[in-house]
């Protein structure tokens, strides 16, 4: 029983009452233009004075609402907006552009119409009916203290029971009214994600826009590992062996603070690089990405200070690089030289190949893998971003290490050279930048 009160009279159902009523009013001036069709078609000055010239009126102004929502895009975002807000129908089902397609645009207009034709109705019912309870209500009062002259009723309901019954069908007349505003808004509740629901084309461009958000995300989180990964890497490095010759070579000490310097300001400008492209494009003002042919050396240097001996071979000249393969080629590098930071010690040489074979760029990075007795947790982020950089020129990535326990050097211990670390990536010259 309270299932069928909360279906009637709940909040849920009042906001859909209220919907409905919304719907009766945009039918309006539909209505008025029907009349002014109607009332020189069937020679009648007075369409007021009739019901079923005023029902034909509506009748007309329903295609007339049609046409007006597939004119007007706009009319489902503000239909969409209504539903959700009255009508308790979930966001996700229902689109939140414009109609754009010709489909879109006739699901609107079928909705529309449904929204004024059963709103017309509902408003209609909901002035005409409660003053009519009301007066059913109240009719035996109204007999009792006024007298049978005060009601004129036709004879065959000047009866006694019809008095008694009287108020009984008032009340029966108005929860017939609530049920009827409570089924039309179930039914514009239920056809709502069917008629303004995401037509394929709104999914596709939805699915579009997550993806370009990825990969947005993805290029920010690629960006700022490489850049500032590889920076706080070569800080601690250069630090740590700073410290341990503190008091046997200032001389180091001081190249080594020098780099350490010269590392955060560059990191800092390159942050301030990828955030502003990230926020406003290639906004003027903002320092140039770093690439191969103009930041190598620079690079190399940098790594080199901290006490890692880099062995690199150019077979390749870097200034002759596009830009787009330059840039990525400067970051596939830098982790390289990070991920050999982190695993391969300060007592190790590292060795770096730049070549050009068969049409394609090609990057060798080697390096000893030492057993270290700490290792940093949560690493793994930066193989993946090669991966994915390497994907997106059309290029490929190999990377391993061969265990010098599984080669039959006997048990690895900590601090001790455990294999070669072998990363190789293959980028075309000419590819989808």
């Amino acid at each position: 029983m309270s299932a069928y009160v909360r279906f009637l009279f709940g909040g849920r159902a009042r906001r859909r009452w209220i919907h409905l009523i919304l719907g009766g009013a945009l039918a309006m001036p539909y209505v008025f233009v029907g009349q002014l069709v109607v009332g020189p078609a069937t020679d009648s000055r007075y369409v007021f004075n009739d019901l079923l010239l005023q029902l034909l009126s509506f009748a007309v102004g329903l295609p007339l609402a049609a046409v007006t929502a597939a004119l007007f895009p706009l009319t489902r975002s503000l239909e969409a907006g209504a539903v959700r807000s009255l009508c308790g129908v979930e966001a996700g089902l229902l689109a939140h552009g414009p109609a754009r397609t010709r489909a879109a645009k006739g699901r609107t207009a079928a909705w529309f119409t449904l929204h004024l034709g059963f709103g017309g109705i509902i408003s209609g019912m909901s002035l005409a009916v409660p003053p009519f309870a009301g007066f059913l209500t109240a009719l035996p009062l109204i007999v009792w203290l006024g007298g049978a002259e005060a009601v004129e009723l036709p004879e065959s309901l000047d009866q006694p029971w019809v008095l008694a019954l009287a108020p009984v069908a008032g009340m029966a007349t108005l929860l017939a009214l609530a049920g009827c505003a409570a089924v039309c808004g179930a039914l514009l509740a239920r056809w709502a994600p069917a008629l303004l629901g995401p037509t394929p084309e709104d999914r596709l461009a939805a699915a579009e826009a997550r993806a370009a958000d990825l990969a947005v995300r993805n290029r920010l989180a690629r960006e700022l590992h490489d850049s500032v990964g590889h920076a706080l890497s070569a800080v601690t490095l250069q630090a740590s062996a700073a410290r341990r010759l503190l008091d046997t070579d200032p001389e180091f000490v001081r190249e080594a603070l020098a780099a350490i310097e010269d590392t955060t300001r560059r990191t800092v400008g390159e942050l301030d690089a990828v955030l502003g492209v990230l926020r406003d494009g290639d906004a003027p003002g903002t320092a140039p990405a770093p690439t191969l042919g103009a930041d190598l050396d620079g690079l190399l240097r940098r790594t080199r200070a901290g006490g890692l001996r880099v062995t690199a071979t150019l077979a390749a000249d870097p200034e002759a690089l596009p830009p787009v393969l330059s840039r990525e080629a400067y970051r596939i590098v830098q982790e390289g030289l990070s991920n050999a930071l982190k695993h391969a010690g300060d007592q190790v040489s590292v060795r770096l190949r730049i070549e050009v074979a068969d049409g394609h760029l090609e990057i060798t990075v080697e390096n000893p893998v030492v057993c270290a007795p700490e290792c940093r947790p949560g690493g793994g982020h930066g193989l993946r971003g090669i991966a994915d950089r390497a994907r997106l020129l059309g290029g490929t990535m190999a990377g391993g290490a061969a265990e010098a326990e599984a080669a039959g050097a006997g048990p690895v211990k900590t601090g001790a050279v455990a294999g070669i670390w072998r990363l190789r990536v293959r980028l075309p010259m000419k590819g989808p930048a």
